[in-house]
């Protein structure tokens, strides 16, 4: 164990953790050799640089080095700022010893009073549990006990106090949240994984090529270079085998357009694009709270068109951890009912000048109960504005500001106080409340606190006429067990109300009262006192008490509070549904929330016979984990049957995990199932999931920025999470593979052209082309066709993406670019490259021109082939919609292509660099011939002909849903075309057996601290240390 005296703390100041938080990857010290190391896991930026090693050997380049080095450089620059832009982090600093409200939690290096130099504080070491803190704190000669109830974790909130003072006794990473949130991991998205599988199949494809070519150079040079040598002498040393191995290297290096470093340049380029379309979306902007989404990564955009599992948190998330009391039932009478089409304008609460005008209620009749002195209505809200637990702060008179244990408690204190009994302040011995304008103290006798079991809480009071009364509220399982026989009538009307509304979703809670005798009560309240401080089985026999005396209750009626979702909740995971998405809640809350949230979201519905499985036994529609089955079911001995069953199951909700578990089952679902996950959070305790994930979603909501801070991507609603996936992630999806696919084709085309040439030109590494063709190919001549496709190209509008989510199935399928599309992709090269050299080549073999004069050299065959190479691939570009954009770059860059041509093959260009541009007059003898541009025509044809034709045929044969879709959105039929609108999901009521309880907090109530003498604190500060140590020993960290 960590032992501390506080009087060394001074001295172990520099030993211990500071409270900086790091989640970058970099610093300044190893962000240049850890970054090259990552970009040098590609394999394909290592083969470029033995290539640029290759190159500086004069005996085997037959290009300059630059022209390896450039390109690669400037690849390696470009992503490098990328990475460290998309690297930026905020560390929190901080060192407390006073904590004021409402500042988070932030505990720091140890700061020491020269108050506390006598103490000394023993605990245990560092680490993740959150359910459990074990330690002691010595102080004169005494010893008091530090447990859970005693420590604040970094990220809380401290609440009903201004003030505290504490020890910290973890700080920075040694803290337990950030113990739970991970480490920071290199995210690469499963194309780049691919790439890297195909780039290697590719070098042994080029290996392959070049031996068959060196064996052919070693052959020839055997049986006809001894014909040559009169006008091109062999170099000294340079024997037959020796000049095929140099042939090798050669073709190396002439062949090394198969893996061009350009496409990492356009990949990046690509993904940037998609980035700022993401940062522009105005409809993922959150004008509440002035909200836009943000990419905060750019290199996992394709990834978010792959998602198959979503990791999802509850409150904040999903929920705005927001309740409104909507309904309720007094005495067999239901409130709260208004029909929209009919609905009245709310309640005017001008009558009470302490009411909370930000809340709002439509039934009119139950104020007008109210001022009719009803005294069940009466009752009723005199009960909720006097069994809680909730503190009130008034700085300012006449605005009173709750703080709740729960939402929950909140919601139902507030609804008092807007219908005219308002609680004002509370002592240990008192509450002081506003009856319908007049105030009244109510001495607080005894709280039965709520826990896990009992489910319910009860307050004893003494009124201010000397009445005793037990107020009690709970789930209405347990309060009906304990009614007395007279309200069987009642209850069954009652039972009806809690149907229906459990049937709209709503959050139930029955209410009872009993008078209590004098008597009696004197007699409870001794044996409770000797309860109360027993040393053995305290617990226990409080609950007898609690039992005994929670008997034959009076009942009131019900509530019914709607723990409010975030705007389009259940209809984006319907729509996510709708497209495969699995989604698993992670949620700390308890069963009973879950479940209740569930709900809520449709994920659970009645017609899954509510069946929930608890031991991981079996299986069935719904699967529910608690903590200590959720922890079992992770070791390593279960955790493969622990995901077998949640696979087979429609819903799966695991409820009150730690952050560390959160990540264990994203982890366990990523290393089974081999499929695409993505975490979303928005608080400190969804950070590991989010690490864990390979896309991370961060909500800015109201529980910080750490969430955000360690998100790939970022936005205010849980909603967006539809746009993001079924538009943003499925276009930039689509738009990667069809241009991985486009590009793969034309460079393998060009490459294997230069493969058949090799059989004409004795294997001497010749190249086919100009060598000002070759630098501008891929740079000038291709570019921009295959970025405008790659950043502009939609097969469908958003719109239609969410009329039809099916559309996302096939990139959960990896059906747009596989290792099977790549080799399609190989062979459809290498048809068109025999098309390309075979069909010009015959074209111009013994040809002359209209003056007789003789056409068939190199220059001008090298000109025919990559004109002919430039119109093809612009036309099989694959794109679903052409825009004036798309037109632009294709038309702009073969007008490019002509005019850079015919001003290179210039007399001009020759007279001023004569020994860099030979092809002096090739672009204007050889275009002008008819046969020349009827050889462009016909090959382009054949090139063309057979892709449209397997075109119309996989299209009428074997349609795909984009193929079934994409007729429907012409974009020249679009006003005609457009998508129905998506149907509102309207509220469906129904009757339900099944009543979700109320959503106490999942730990035990605040009973003990209100009617403590603790809890309440002067404005000034303590100058006593007595005082400060009860402080201390009550929220030590």
């Amino acid at each position: 164990s960590r032992l501390t005296p506080l009087l060394e703390l001074k001295q172990t100041f520099t030993s211990l953790s500071t409270n900086a938080i790091k989640t970058s990857k970099y610093n300044t010290f190893n962000f240049l050799p850890l970054n090259l190391f990552e970009q040098f896991q590609r394999i394909a930026n290592a083969y470029f640089l033995i290539l640029l090693i290759l190159q500086v050997i004069p005996a085997i380049s037959s290009l300059s080095w630059f022209t390896t080095v450039v390109p690669l450089v400037l690849v390696l620059s470009v992503t490098a700022v990328k990475d460290a832009t998309d690297d930026i982090v905020t560390c929190i600093l901080g060192c407390f010893i006073l904590l004021m409200t409402p500042s988070p939690l932030l505990p720091d290096e140890p700061c020491v009073s020269s108050l506390l130099s006598e103490g000394e504080v023993s605990c245990e070491p560092p680490n993740s549990r959150l359910d459990r803190f074990t330690g002691t704190l010595t102080y004169a000669g005494q010893k008091y006990s530090l447990d859970n109830d005693k420590i604040l974790l970094r990220g809380c909130t401290l609440r009903n106090t201004e003030w505290c003072f504490g020890l910290v006794l973890f700080g920075g990473p040694e803290t337990k949240l950030m113990q739970n949130c991970g480490k920071t991991t290199f995210k690469r998205t499963s194309i780049d994984r691919l790439m890297n599988v195909l780039v290697l199949c590719i070098f042994g494809f080029l290996a392959f090529m070049c031996t068959i070519l060196a064996i052919g150079n070693r052959i020839w040079e055997q049986l006809w270079g001894s014909e040559f040598t009169a006008f091109l002498p062999r170099q000294g040393g340079v024997d037959t085998p020796f000049s095929g191995f140099l042939t090798f290297w050669s073709y190396v290096i002439i062949l090394n357009t198969v893996v061009p470093i350009s496409l990492y340049i356009s990949v990046e380029v690509i993904r940037l694009g998609n980035s700022f379309y993401i940062d522009w979306d105005r409809k993922m902007y959150h004008a509440s709270s002035d909200t836009p989404a943000k990419a905060r990564t750019t290199t996992l955009n394709e990834e978010l068109g792959q998602i198959k599992y979503i990791f999802s948190d509850k409150t904040g998330t999903l929920t705005q951890n927001i309740m409104t009391f909507n309904k309720c039932s007094i005495n067999g009478k239901s409130y709260g009912e208004v029909e929209m089409v009919t609905r009245k304008e709310t309640v005017d609460w001008s009558f009470n000048p302490l009411a909370d005008h930000h809340f709002f209620f439509h039934d009119h009749s139950l104020v007008e109960a109210l001022k009719l002195e009803s005294p069940e209505v009466q009752s009723f809200f005199r009960l909720l504005a006097l069994c809680h637990t909730v503190m009130a702060e008034e700085k300012i008179e006449g605005e009173l500001l709750y703080q709740a244990q729960s939402p929950d408690e909140g919601a139902l204190v507030t609804a008092a106080r807007n219908f005219g009994f308002v609680f004002r302040s509370r002592t240990p011995e008192s509450v002081t409340i506003v009856e319908m304008g007049e105030q009244h103290s109510y001495e607080l006798l005894a709280i039965l606190d709520f826990n896990n079991v009992r489910k319910r809480m009860s307050v004893i009071v003494r009124s201010p006429e000397g009445k005793l009364c037990l107020y009690c509220k709970g789930a209405d399982t347990m309060v009906y067990e304990r009614l007395d026989q007279s309200c069987t009538k009642l209850m069954d009307v009652t039972t009806e109300h809690l149907n229906e509304f459990a049937g709209e979703g709503l959050r139930t809670l029955a209410l009872a009262y009993k008078d209590l005798d004098e008597e009696y009560f004197s007699s409870w309240k001794q044996r409770h006192h000797e309860a109360s401080t027993a040393l053995e089985d305290r617990e226990d026999k409080l609950d007898l008490l609690y039992e005994e005396i929670e008997k034959d209750l009076m009942l009131l009626g019900a509530t019914a509070i709607e723990d409010k979702l975030q705007d389009g909740v259940p209809q984006t995971i319907e729509q996510l549904a709708k497209a495969d998405i699995k989604i698993w809640v992670l949620t700390g809350d308890k069963q009973e929330t879950a479940e209740n949230i569930g709900y809520s979201c449709n994920m659970l519905r009645e017609e899954m016979n509510d069946i929930f499985v608890v031991s991981a036994n079996n299986s069935d529609d719904i699967l529910l984990y608690p903590l200590s089955h959720q922890a079992y079911a992770l070791e390593r001995s279960m955790e493969l049957l622990f995901l077998r069953t949640a696979c087979l199951c429609k819903t799966v909700i695991c409820c009150r995990v730690t952050p560390l578990q959160k990540a264990q089952v994203v982890e366990l679902v990523k290393k089974y199932k081999q499929a695409v996950t993505l975490a979303i959070g928005d608080g400190a305790n969804d950070v590991s999931m989010i690490k864990a994930a390979h896309i991370g979603v961060g909500i800015s909501g109201q529980e910080g920025m750490q969430a955000v801070l360690s998100s790939d991507y970022s936005f205010a609603q849980f909603r967006f999470l539809e746009r993001l996936l079924l538009v943003h992630g499925r276009w930039s999806y689509l738009r990667m593979c069809k241009f991985l696919r486009y590009f793969f084709y034309k460079n393998f085309t060009f490459t294997f052209v230069h493969f058949w040439y090799a059989f004409f030109c004795g294997f001497s590494a010749q190249t086919v082309y100009d060598e000002w063709f070759i630098t501008l190919y891929n740079l000038v001549y291709t570019a921009l066709p295959v970025l405008g496709m790659s950043l502009f190209d939609q097969d469908v509008n958003d719109m239609w993406s969410f009329q039809h989510p099916q559309l996302y199935v096939p990139g959960q399928l990896n059906q747009y670019f596989s290792k099977t599309a790549f080799f399609k992709c190989a062979l459809h090269s290498v048809y068109s490259s025999v098309v390309l050299f075979f069909i010009p080549y015959a074209a111009m073999y013994d040809t002359v021109r209209d003056d007789g004069r003789d056409i068939a050299d190199y220059q001008s065959f090298a000109l025919l082939a990559q004109t002919c190479l430039v119109i093809t691939v612009s036309q099989l570009r694959t794109n679903s919609c052409f825009t004036l954009v798309n037109h632009f770059f294709v038309w702009g860059s073969l007008a490019m292509y002509f005019t850079v041509t015919f001003t290179m093959y210039s007399n001009g260009t020759y007279l001023i660099f004569p020994a860099s541009f030979p092809f002096i007059g090739t672009a204007r003898n050889s275009l002008n011939q008819p046969n020349v541009w009827l050889t462009i025509l016909l090959t382009s044809i054949l090139c063309v002909l057979p892709v449209l034709a397997y075109r119309f045929l996989l299209i009428q044969l074997r349609p795909t849903i984009n193929d079934k879709v994409e007729p429907l959105t012409n974009h020249t039929l679009q006003a005609k075309a457009a998508p129905p609108p998506l149907a509102s999901r309207a509220r469906i009521r129904h009757t339900s057996t099944r009543r979700s309880g109320y959503a106490f907090s999942h730990a035990a109530g605040y009973g003990d601290l209100v009617t403590s003498n603790c809890f309440l604190r002067s404005s000034k500060w303590p100058e006593t240390k007595s005082f400060l140590l009860k402080l201390i020993s009550l929220f030590l960290f």
